[in-house]
């Protein structure tokens, strides 16, 4: 009995051999692409990484490039021909404006804070800090730039205690002392006021003939 289960055995493996060849060569093609796919996902997966690891260190060299400048209106022109992605591209354009304010042309960094100010993609964090800057350059009138402050200058606000000091500035300049007095105690008796911050709130204070041991000092 031995022998005809063994040509059994033996014909049973060779169908199922043969069955297995017709399944490679019928979907077989299937197999190879799925390699082809994850082979080529693969190498351009690596080529895009490697194109984005040239284009952030090509933007690091101009950016440096760029900082390297002595004189402020070419290093301004220099950092406003970076180019750059992402948060990169955002900080660049917040030195940009940095360094035309220092230049003196206070209407060209407003206009470089704008286009921050007017991209939809940018994250609020940057937006806001765009919107603070914005409203400290002498540029617009008086009561837009307080509107600009006042949302930034709300409970919860990341830059809330900057916004007010910006607000009693303008308050100031407008001729409303106790309004401007107002508004820095509110910031020297924030708990969250830096060191910095508090002593610039307190020599304004002095020099407005306030009394500056009211402000409550961080610890």
């Amino acid at each position: 009995m031995s022998n005809p289960d063994s040509f059994i055995d033996e014909v049973t493996e060779e169908m199922r051999r043969d069955k297995l060849f017709g399944y490679l060569r019928r979907y077989g093609w299937i197999a190879v692409l799925i390699v082809l796919g994850i082979v080529g996902g693969t190498a351009w997966n690596e080529y895009r990484q490697a194109q984005d690891r040239a284009a952030a260190q090509a933007a690091g060299d101009a950016l440096l490039a760029a900082l390297a400048e002595n004189d402020e209106t070419a290093r301004a022109n220099a950092l406003a021909g970076v180019s750059a992605q992402g948060n990169a591209a955002v900080i660049t354009t917040l030195l940009t404006a940095a360094t035309q304010q220092e230049a003196g042309e206070s209407v060209a960094a407003a206009a470089t804070l704008d286009s921050l100010l007017a991209a939809p993609e940018i994250a609020p964090l940057y937006r806001d800090l765009a919107a603070i800057k914005s409203a400290m350059l002498p540029v617009g009138d008086h009561a837009a730039r307080m509107a600009a402050l006042a949302p930034l200058a709300q409970p919860g606000q990341p830059f809330r205690l900057l916004a007010l000091e910006q607000m009693a500035y303008l308050t100031l300049e407008n001729g409303d002392q106790p309004g401007a007095v107002a508004l820095l105690r509110q910031i020297a008796e924030d708990a969250a006021v830096t060191r910095g911050l508090s002593d610039r709130v307190q020599t304004l204070l002095i020099a407005l003939g306030e009394d500056a041991t009211a402000a409550v000092l961080p610890q």
